[in-house]
């Protein structure tokens, strides 16, 4: 496994503004490239200068829009251009380019000769933007036409299976420097894992000029480095992921890599963009993850694909981590922790005394919180648009069941001790309360109702805030989320979290 350089990519239309970025990121990185297609026209003619105003080794790189770049002009113009940036060679070195990007296809004696003789490393770039390339190693070799370039190529991924499959030849081939990746939120793990790629470089992109590369996927350098530990993931890092259709936040990816670096372990909880759980797991297999965190919408598909479960992901029929243990995988279920522990919290009590609670939602949490509201001795009823799903839990534990809409009103009065809202409406909305963004926007509270609503950003939902103004007591779920994340980190590592400090300052 080699170890991966972080390199800045500077997509700014003035060299100031692209060497203040380097100057801002500096302890993040370790080589910055120069983007000079983003460059306003006047500026790419001064670009020679541009090494000596930063302090890092940089790659003078002119993409074109054929290749994801800007530059639209003539290739006459574009080999003028790197010309002139390799022109003049200083006898200091870092005041010259020290890396150079040329295309598979590019191929101008005069220039690769002086970036040789000047010793301005060549990188041979393929950008294979239509979809995954295979036989990597095969393409590396005939990129290599002097011998002394590092190829680099760069993939658009259909599936995680393709970003799988990356893994499978990069991991297998140190036969020389090279840089593999893949694009776009599918490739994120290629970008995190490097390393295992035998990638020399990774490519990172300021906050600042984030909106410049939409399609990229890249990370910028402060959360690779501060979240994902970046420099210390080796060959005995064990790794975590969390993996859903789409992954709507990164909460747990803090706590959990909060957690590992506040214990001193050696591990990293990584993002797995995928569109298929039986996908997620020929990924885990291949590249050696030791955990998964299981999100929407793969909680039940995943008791298909794996036979080992404990009780309560058996009794709620889902789960969300899986476990490696030895070749095997074990499904967890910890909402049912998570939420028992944040909603006796909220409430001062262990039981419900038969109180009648109004469960909003169908899904995989709902289930696990119609098991504990069981336990708790309430009494319920699910209100859901789909009525199959409705039924389906209600008959599992007991509890009658009702169309989510206006013609349900009384009944939802009459179970209105207790509304507890699973799903993922109101999610990153902060509008005032609609029938977009508050299930109920056709019940009256009347104040005497306690609400929990799962959702946890933003920290006041729609349905909170209707609630709130006539004096309901309310909770948003953000505890869940932390304590369903402390025994998932307990199941991955064997040690409590006991970190709650640290949870609360990455939260406010």
């Amino acid at each position: 496994m080699v170890k991966s350089l972080i390199c800045l990519t500077l997509t700014c239309q003035t060299l100031k503004e692209n060497a203040e970025l380097c100057e801002r990121y500096a302890k993040y990185v370790d080589i910055a490239e120069l983007r000079v297609d983003f460059l306003t026209e006047d500026e790419q003619l001064e670009v020679r200068k541009f090494p000596s105003m930063i302090r890092i080794p940089c790659i003078l790189s002119i993409r074109r829009l054929a290749d994801g770049g800007k530059f639209n002009s003539s290739e006459f113009s574009r080999t003028a251009l790197f010309a002139r940036a390799l022109a003049f060679a200083d006898r200091n070195p870092s005041k010259n380019f020290a890396y150079v990007d040329f295309e598979d296809d590019f191929h101008i004696p005069g220039l690769e000769d002086a970036a040789l003789a000047f010793g301005v490393k060549i990188i041979r770039s393929l950008y294979h933007l239509e979809g995954p390339l295979t036989n990597i190693r095969e393409h590396c070799y005939s990129m290599r036409k002097t011998g002394y370039e590092i190829p680099k190529i760069v993939q658009t991924p259909h599936t995680l299976s393709d970003v799988t499959n990356l893994f499978k030849e990069g991991e297998r081939f140190n036969d020389f420097e090279h840089i593999l990746t893949a694009t776009g939120t599918l490739g994120i793990p290629s970008r995190i894992l490097s390393a295992k790629l035998n990638s020399c470089i990774t490519y990172t992109s300021p906050k600042e000029t984030a909106g410049n590369l939409i399609s990229s996927g890249l990370l910028d350098p402060v959360t690779l480095n501060e979240i994902y530990n970046f420099r210390a993931i080796n060959e005995d890092t064990d790794i975590f992921a969390i993996t859903g259709n789409p992954l709507r936040s990164s909460n747990s990816i803090l706590l959990q890599n909060a957690g590992f670096r506040s214990h001193g372990m050696n591990k990293v909880f990584i993002p797995l963009h995928s569109t298929s759980i039986a996908e997620s797991l020929q990924f885990a297999e291949n590249v050696g993850i030791q955990g998964l965190s299981i999100a929407y919408p793969f909680n039940k598909e995943i008791l298909y694909n794996i036979e080992e479960l404990d009780s309560e992901a058996a009794e709620i029929n889902s789960a969300n981590t899986i476990i490696r243990k030895n070749t095997r995988w074990v499904c967890y279920q910890t909402a049912v922790y998570g939420f028992h522990q944040a909603f006796t919290q909220f409430i001062g009590f262990q039981k419900l005394h038969k109180r009648k609670v109004a469960i909003i939602g169908a899904g995989a949490a709902a289930a696990a919180i119609a098991y504990v509201i069981k336990l708790m001795g309430g009494k319920a009823c699910i209100f859901n648009r789909n009525q199959v799903n409705a039924k389906l839990l209600g008959d599992r534990f007991g509890f009658p069941c009702a169309p989510l809409g206006i013609e349900s009103v009384t009944l939802l009065e009459k179970y209105s001790d207790i509304i507890i809202q699973t799903t993922n409406v109101g999610m990153n909305n902060h509008d005032e309360p609609s029938k977009e963004n508050n299930p109920i926007w056709f019940y009256t509270f009347k104040g005497h109702e306690t609400v929990f609503d799962i959702v946890y950003s933003p920290e006041q939902t729609a349905l909170m805030k209707v609630a709130l103004n006539v004096g309901c007591k309310v909770s948003n779920g953000l505890q869940m989320l932390k304590y369903q994340s402390y025994r998932q980190f307990k199941h991955f590592t064997g040690e409590d979290y006991e970190s709650s400090n640290l949870t609360n300052k990455l939260y406010r």
